[in-house]
Formats: C-alpha cells, structure tokens, sequence
C-alpha cells in the first residue's frame, strides 16, 4: 500500500461547525407541512447527504410534492444562516500547517455555500482552486465515489494513495468505495454518541475528535506501509 500523497477533506462537520445550522434550517422549512422533528433527529438521520435526499424522504412521507422551489428557498436561507453564523471547527488551521502533503476538500454542497463557509473560517485560501463539489462537478454525490476519484484525477496519484477525512456515514462509504483510506472524525457539535461505532462500520480505520491528531494518523500510515515493506 502507497503512502499518503493527498489528504482530502469533506467540509461540513469536519472542517466547517455547519451541521446543526443546516439542520435548524431545514427541520424549521417542515413545519408549516406538519412535520416536526429536531435538528438532532436530523443529523442522526441525514448528516453528510443533500437537501434532494431530505426533500424526497419527507415528500415520501407527506405523500406529496413540496414546492418547485423549495430546495431553492432551503439554499438561500441556508447561505444567509451560515454567513451570520457558522465557525470553523477547532483546530481547522492549525492542522494544515502540521502536514506536506497537498490537501483538497470534497464535498456534496454547492459551490457558494462551500466559498461562503470557508470564507469565514478563513480557509478558501488554503484549499482553492481544489474545492471539488460533486453538485458542480453534475457527479453522483456521497456515498458515490465520484468526487473522490476526481480529487484523484486531478492530483494524478493512485486513490490507494488518498486519505480521506469524514465524519459521516455516507461520506466514509464513498470514500471505501474510491479505494481510499478513511478516516473518522467525531468533532463537530452535531457529532452524536454512537457517530464513531457508525463510521467504524462504514469502514473508518481510525477515529478522531480533534483535527489536530490528523498528522500523528498519517504518519501511522506511512509507518505501516514501512512494516509492510
């Protein structure tokens, strides 16, 4: 097995504190139709899919349409929440000065929710141009590969020799799926009691709550591929 060459991010709840802000967001657009349910509910539910997956369940359950409009109206409530609110995860900048191998992020979002995110957390210049979003890309999202295996496209390294950094079920899938090694990650706000069990069972290696225990991982890796010979 390769060593690390590139280590790819998902961005949010793992380097962007956005999960919950989404989930109030999203939970709040669903109960003029009757449907209540917490941001807590939500995460544990739909963390790390899209507002088209959320959108098609509840339509399932309403056993109806939402409006043409809705994931529109869903987005654009969503930027203005972050802008306002959202935070980097603790730790965000300083792991990226703790490691030499170049480093992207892929993820599910928009485009323009990832720049607003990052923007605040002062890490689209840290990323850019390699911010890969499987909705710009017209790729299948997580838990497809597809954004995976572009983010290894375009560095021209094997997926074997990509670690990926998730903290979602669907997000871990995908990146198993890419032929990638996975990691955990379990430090976000929304993170929930059996979030680590759950990432080890969609194939995480390992688990971590602090961004910053991230290089102390890749050199493990590198040391194995060593033992291996």
């Amino acid at each position: 097995m390769p060593d690390i060459e590139l280590v790819i991010f998902d961005c949010d709840g793992t380097l962007m504190d956005s999960e919950m802000i989404a989930a109030s967001v999203e939970t709040d657009a669903m109960k003029p139709y009757g449907i209540e349910m917490t941001p807590r509910e939500f995460v544990a539910r739909f963390a790390g899919t899209s507002s088209e997956t959320f959108k098609a369940a509840m339509e399932q359950e309403l056993g109806r349409s939402l409006p043409d409009d809705h994931t529109k109206n869903i987005r654009n409530a969503l930027n203005e929440r972050l802008w306002r609110e959202v935070k980097a995860i603790e730790g965000a900048q300083s792991v990226l000065d703790m490691f030499d191998q170049p480093r992207c992020i892929c993820s599910n979002a928009p485009l323009e929710k990832l720049k607003i995110e990052l923007t605040r957390g002062e890490l689209w210049d840290r990323f850019r141009p390699y911010v890969f979003s499987a909705h710009e890309l017209g790729v299948s999202k997580k838990p497809a590969p597809d954004v995976f295996l572009h983010a290894a496209k375009e560095f021209d390294v094997e997926p074997t020799a990509c670690l990926v950094l998730e903290d979602s079920f669907s997000g871990i899938t995908a990146a198993r799926a890419a032929g990638m090694r996975a990691v955990g990650f379990t430090g976000g706000s929304h993170a929930w009691d059996s979030l680590a069990d759950q990432l080890t069972e969609a194939g995480a290696e390992t688990v971590i709550n602090r961004l910053v225990d991230l290089p102390a991982v890749i050199e493990v890796f590198g040391e194995w591929h060593g033992l291996d010979g």
